[in-house]
């Protein structure tokens, strides 16, 4: 437990998220696993608790709290079940940030307030099939037309895309200035041109859904472009800032259920005539994940409350993420050894956690890139 002093509000929501979660999600988090199943029903549920749009202010529908606030809260929904985390974590940082960011009032006011609200649901269109980590490459198109943009391309690995009602879209309206002519759009999925692809079968986060989404002469209006032309990078950049918080929760939250379940399953498993737990070994394993998840945790409070400061945040935010992502796929590496060949089955929900904690590796900027990011703020700081 950390002695940073959280304040009565922050204790009331992320125990508010922890009874919902052990009650209205865990029982059902192994079903939607294996069946791949949206949980339509909890996110409806998230929605009413105002947890879709936690830190967006209450004039705009959301909950009017802090950053802090949202990753208590995402931890204890991704402790319960990670894909669910997940659609909580691209709605609130992945599309109502930008939208509130660097929307217009009309903006936020026909998009943004239904999207905190939780009445309709975003998803975030970035990454293409031959443009991933090298985000300035993408070759989705965005032609004006008058007052509209005719977009085409086809986008990968859009967490929510087939459940989406909106999309933050990234596209190029000058593919010769290359990063510098992207884009952003706030797109509507009912528009024309607008078809959902390929659905993932996916390792882990299985009952959240991730899309191609294919653009075919799809007609954008202007008043949709988010901020001005060639801004789109910036905002895709800025908004991933704050995004890699809500995985750095995310991946904490996997982390810590993985841990609770590996002490329990070590005091009443016996082997040589005595509980597991009594061998050093064990306590070991035990050690290091406690140190690990709780110096995670604190990286993600950290870019949490920087953010809210709108202190710099780019590398803190990698730090959190790169930290808490390596922890949790270690973490649950290690919950599978204390569990022996159960851990292996699906009757413990160990393997799960492990399938989850991967893609908090990968996801909005893999390990690699945070470990540039995080090199290069460092070389500029130290000019030895």
């Amino acid at each position: 437990m950390s002695i940073i002093e959280l304040t009565e509000e922050q204790r009331m929501v992320r125990d508010t998220a922890r009874e919902f979660a052990e009650s209205e999600i865990k029982p059902v988090a192994a079903r939607l696993d294996k069946e791949g199943r949206f949980p339509s029903e909890i996110v409806k549920k998230l929605a009413e608790l105002g947890f879709m749009g936690i830190f967006i202010p209450e004039h705009y529908g959301g909950s009017g709290m802090d950053t802090l606030t949202y990753v208590l809260a995402l931890e204890e929904i991704s402790k319960a079940c990670a894909s669910t985390g997940t659609i909580m974590s691209v709605n609130n940082s992945l599309v109502c940030d930008p939208i509130y960011t660097f929307g217009t009032e009309e903006q936020k006011n026909k998009y943004l307030i239904p999207l905190a609200r939780g009445e309709l649901l975003g998803c975030f269109s970035l990454s293409e099939p031959a443009a991933g980590s090298d985000a300035g490459s993408i070759r989705t198109t965005a032609v004006r037309d008058g007052n509209y943009y005719i977009i085409n391309g086809t986008k990968n690995w859009v967490t929510n895309g087939p459940e989406a009602d909106i999309i933050i879209l990234f596209a190029s309206t000058d593919l010769s200035k290359k990063h510098r002519g992207i884009s952003a759009f706030i797109v509507e999925k009912e528009t024309p041109g607008v078809i959902v692809g390929k659905v993932e079968d996916k390792l882990g986060i299985r009952a959240s859904s991730t899309s191609q989404i294919i653009f075919e002469d799809c007609r954008v209006p202007v008043d949709n472009r988010l901020g001005e032309e060639g801004q789109g990078f910036k905002i895709a950049m800025q908004t991933l800032d704050g995004g890699r918080i809500g995985i750095g929760a995310q991946a904490v939250g996997i982390a810590q259920a993985a841990f609770e379940d590996s002490i329990r399953y070590s005091k009443q498993r016996e082997s040589f005539g005595q509980p597991i737990s009594e061998f050093q070994a064990i306590q070991f394993m035990l050690a290091d994940m406690a140190t690990r998840i709780e110096a995670s945790r604190l990286l993600v409070w950290q870019a949490a409350v920087m953010k809210d400061k709108k202190l710099n945040l780019t590398k803190y935010s990698s730090m959190a993420k790169l930290y808490a992502s390596e922890t949790a796929m270690w973490v649950t590496t290690k919950a599978i050894q204390i569990h022996g060949g159960y851990g292996y089955t699906t009757d413990y929900p160990v393997e799960r956690y492990f399938r989850d904690a991967k893609i908090t590796e990968i996801y909005e900027g893999t390990s690699e890139i945070q470990r540039l990011v995080i090199a290069r703020r460092v070389l500029n700081e130290y000019g030895f």
